[in-house]
């Protein structure tokens, strides 16, 4: 079963788990996973978070339960008029949908939550129903990928297209990789860096397929990211800012996040960060600013988070304390335009 077929499948389920009781004169009652934070818990094995066992019950004969009930029940039906229309929507445009029908939420927060509950009772990733985020971020590479997507399925496409990268989007994330000549991916946090590797043909230096992650990447990206070292057997390399945020993009990458906890198929686990490292910064004396207060706070929470436990990750956040510094990407210029390609980031990969 396809994608759009299983979605259909669990939407037409859901409908019948509404539906029924209400032909057999009862009140529908829906089991939605719990997301907060006692019900998410670290799976050691598939190095990710998971959704414990506890639900939360919808119960449409409670009062109080009936306004989220009905949400679930029309975003439900949005997601099976995308596929059937063959559409997609932003979550922007599905809270905007929402008016046409009556529908209220009190702003885009609450659809956004509802959108992560239909996830939750489906076991389906909100892009498997043709809902996306607005953001995106940018791939480049020699990479050809095969469209899935009605009026594109069948149609391939070379990644090195544009000189501007490609934005990752829905036809992308559900693209299979056929055939590349690239050796690895190099993830990089910012659109600056990214268009300086295009520029220097670092792509070509390196064999690698380039993606601006454009900080916390979205999960089309992380999605994409997998793909390519599943299906194409390619090593992920992640570059991003020196400091505990972006340290924190590439942990994500490679071990989830809590909000994604209920979604599979995300993480890279043998994804590999290579800087900015705090033994980077004074190893090539990179320009810095002082870390604030907010940068501190966020070291120690790192330092308590499960997926930080490993010797390797508690002695960068205590590196990173001790300096009391941080430095981005962009930082390598004052040696260079150059210099980031031929000595920092082939020092880090060849």
């Amino acid at each position: 079963m396809n994608e759009d077929n299983q979605a259909l499948h669990k939407l037409t389920s859901l409908g019948k788990k509404i539906l029924d009781p209400i032909l057999a004169d009862r009140f529908p009652v829906l089991e939605v996973p719990d997301r907060n934070t006692s019900n998410i818990v670290y799976n050691a094995k598939q190095n990710r978070f998971v959704l414990g066992s506890s639900t939360n019950r919808r119960d449409s004969s409670n009062i109080n339960h009936i306004r989220s009930f009905t949400q679930l029940a029309w975003v439900a039906s949005f997601a099976k008029q995308l596929l059937e229309a063959s559409r997609t929507s932003s979550l922007r445009d599905l809270y905007y949908s929402s008016e046409a029908f009556n529908v209220v939420f009190k702003d885009q927060a609450e659809s956004d939550r509802i959108v992560t509950d239909l996830e939750c009772v489906t076991g389906l990733p909100r892009e498997a129903f043709g809902i996306f985020p607005d953001e995106h971020s940018s791939i480049y590479g020699r990479v050809i990928m095969r469209y899935s997507v009605p009026g594109y399925n069948g149609r391939e496409i070379d990644l090195t297209i544009s000189p501007d990268g490609l934005p990752i989007g829905p036809a992308l994330m559900t693209a299979e990789p056929i055939k590349t000549d690239a050796e690895i991916v190099l993830a990089v946090e910012s659109g600056g860096m990214f268009s300086r590797l295009i520029e220097t043909k670092a792509w070509q230096t390196f064999k690698a397929v380039l993606i601006q992650l454009g900080g916390q990447p979205p999960r089309a990206t992380r999605r994409l990211i997998r793909t390519l070292n599943e299906k194409l057997n390619l090593p992920v390399y992640m570059f991003t800012d020196g400091d505990p945020w972006g340290m924190h993009i590439a942990r994500v990458i490679m071990s989830g996040s809590a909000n994604s906890a209920h979604i599979e198929n995300l993480t890279t686990p043998e994804a590999t960060w290579i800087g900015v490292t705090p033994k980077d910064i004074v190893s090539y004396s990179l320009p810095t600013e002082k870390m604030n207060n907010a940068d501190l706070k966020r070291l120690d929470e790192l330092s308590r988070d499960v997926r930080y436990s490993e010797p390797e990750w508690q002695k960068y956040i205590e590196d990173f304390r001790k300096l009391r510094a941080k430095a981005e990407q962009q930082a390598f210029s004052r040696y260079g335009m150059d210099f980031v390609v031929d000595t920092y980031l082939s020092d880090k990969i060849l």
